[in-house]
């Protein structure tokens, strides 16, 4: 797996053995980045929080592209230390905060993007939102990841955009005012 563009654009990130994280897919992960830089124009600034970070592929992807902070979220200790190696591996310390926890208790935001991405079938993405929704300044942006047959809602948001990767859905949503 590689970050696809910006600053670390080609460098590999690792991600833990055995089949409890499932990283975005290159493609979904491609897809949603061009989602959000048409949507955002740029990433120049943005303080971003990655739930069930996993390998933390999105988070780093968005700082790479000019986030000038990323929170990851992980509760899996296996997960927790590979995306502590790739965040040490690409330099990202300095901007990356990386937190053991339930991505069901929010941080101190505000957050301009928040990047959603449970274990498919859970109903842990409406969960999340509705946990994270006071951490959001106005105007955030929120991609959750499911799986293809799900859907994603929560009160006091608006769903922008929907589409399906294989096995993977993407939906945008945006904090209703």
């Amino acid at each position: 797996m590689r970050i696809i563009a910006g600053e670390w654009r080609g460098r590999a990130i690792a991600a833990p053995s055995g089949d409890a994280t499932r990283p975005t897919s290159d493609r979904a992960r491609e897809a949603l980045f061009s989602m959000l830089a048409s949507r955002l124009g740029s990433f120049e600034g943005l303080r971003v929080a990655d739930l069930f970070a996993g390998t933390g592929a999105l988070g780093l992807e968005a700082l790479s592209r000019g986030a000038a902070h990323c929170s990851f979220v992980e509760q899996d200790r296996a997960a927790v230390e590979t995306l502590r190696g790739n965040v040490a591996k690409l330099g990202a310390g300095d901007r990356a905060d990386v937190r053991a926890q339930s991505a069901l208790h929010p941080l101190p935001g505000p957050f301009d993007l928040l990047l959603i991405d449970p274990p498919y079938a859970s109903g842990l993405g409406g969960e999340a939102l509705a946990a994270w929704r006071g951490t959001l300044a106005p105007g955030a942006w929120v991609s959750v990841e499911t799986g293809a047959r799900e859907t994603v809602a929560a009160e006091g948001f608006t769903l922008e955009a929907e589409r399906s990767y294989g096995k993977a859905k993407i939906s945008l949503l945006t904090r209703d005012a």
